[in-house]
């Protein structure tokens, strides 16, 4: 069966070009118009992937993303009508996996959703990694269930941020550059820019070390970037 997308979105004619062209590419598309719609159809449908607008009558996609996060960790790209660099890394921090800026091209579209699929579809980086399960300290990274624990308790981490935090892990004490890491993780063809890293980090301290500010695990080298500490 073809990858199923929900596109979340109250304008019709951007939904409708979207959906046109998806489903030209060989996608299943259903469509919600508004936020609560949308989780009902996340929960019964269960989609590859979900395209949600930020500016949403009755609920906003942000309050929409925080809460499918909660339900699923299907891949998220929010539209957005505001290019302010705010917009973005909040939707990020949220919990979405990129993000267009309106006006944007069916074609630019569908190439994000095919490249994210790509890898949330198991297709990571590098997973010849001969280690399955890796433990350092309270920290445990189990590659088959793609999970992470501390302290023996699962973390609740995106795929995004599973994938990075698995990246540094298994290369610890190696300094990786942001325009490295995107490369590797998020995967050449992604057209974000660096701050995306920098945000993604931020979430996995905020999940994976006790005291975020002094972190234990994920380090920074100022100036270069960053990397994951071990002995």
């Amino acid at each position: 069966m073809p990858p199923k997308i929900l596109i979340v979105d109250d304008e019709k004619p951007i939904a409708e070009i979207l959906q046109y062209n998806l489903e030209k590419e060989g996608f299943q598309v259903i469509v919600a118009y508004d936020g609560e719609e949308a989780l009902k159809l996340a929960e019964l449908e269960k989609p590859a992937l979900i395209i949600l607008d930020i500016m949403l009558p009755k609920r906003d996609g942000y309050t929409i993303c925080r809460e499918l996060r909660q339900l699923m960790n299907v891949p998220i790209v929010m539209l957005t009508a505001k290019d302010m660099e705010m917009d973005k890394v909040y939707g990020l921090e949220v919990g979405a996996d990129d993000y267009v800026t309106k006006p944007f091209s069916a074609r630019e579209v569908t190439a994000r959703v095919r490249a994210i699929l790509r890898r949330s579809q198991g297709k990571e980086p590098e997973q010849n990694v001969p280690m399955q399960v890796i433990n350092y300290g309270s920290l445990t990274l189990d590659q088959n269930e793609f999970q992470a624990y501390k302290e023996g308790k699962p973390i609740e981490l995106t795929k995004r941020e599973f994938s990075l935090l698995l990246y540094m892990a298994v290369r610890p004490n190696h300094v990786f550059a942001r325009d490295h890491l995107l490369d590797q993780v998020w995967g050449y063809d992604y057209i974000g820019d660096e701050r995306t890293v920098d945000v993604t980090i931020r979430r996995l301290r905020e999940k994976v070390e006790h005291n975020p500010s002094k972190p234990v695990y994920i380090h920074t080298k100022r100036g270069v970037g960053y990397y994951f500490k071990w002995r």
